[in-house]
């Protein structure tokens, strides 16, 4: 019995060891998997495309204090960003020359509200959400408004604000997404 729950013991950590190894292969080869719902969930790839309004990117937040308090509350995880933030994925959803406000009411991009835009006040254990707020901003060629298009919980532009062009690492593509 002994030498039973012995090979089962070695093939498990074998067994683990191996998936580890392809998950690390598929991270060195460009997939990235997104599991929130700030774009669809799902595998991406990583791209050379130009970053431009409706792409997908991956990218180190802003390092503002907003965003300590985002990773210590568990909106955003722990990564190898500047402030030690992990990597997030949204959607371009607004650049150069576009004219942004944020409001009660949402994101409104050169007049037209956004969906899922809403700003929420408070998270779900009831703690207040601090917001970006701008009447009228018009986005240089340096920045980006990095939104989602499929949730209104995301944590995303509206509260956080621009990001600069410089904080994107990459476009992903979309591979398998539900």
């Amino acid at each position: 019995m002994n030498q039973i729950l012995n090979r089962l013991a070695i093939n498990t950590v074998i067994g683990g060891a191996v998936f580890l190894l392809f998950l690390f292969s598929c991270y060195l080869v460009g997939i990235r998997i997104n599991t929130s719902k700030s774009i669809p969930i799902g595998l991406y790839w990583k791209s050379r495309k130009p970053i431009e309004k409706g792409a997908y990117v991956l990218f180190c937040p802003p390092q503002v204090a907003l965003l300590n308090d985002a990773k210590k509350r568990g909106y955003i995880g722990a990564g190898f960003c500047p402030g030690e933030y992990g990597y997030m994925m949204k959607r371009i959803l607004a650049a150069k020359n576009d004219a942004v406000s944020i409001d009660d009411e949402g994101v409104r991009v050169n007049g037209q509200l956004l969906p899922f835009s809403t700003p929420i006040k408070a998270d779900k254990s009831g703690r207040p959400l601090t917001r970006f707020r701008t009447t009228h901003f018009t986005l240089d060629a340096s920045e980006v408004l990095l939104m989602t298009d499929v949730s209104s919980t995301s944590f995303d532009a509206r509260y956080f604000g621009p990001v600069k062009l410089s904080q994107i690492k990459t476009v992903i593509i979309p591979v398998i997404t539900w």
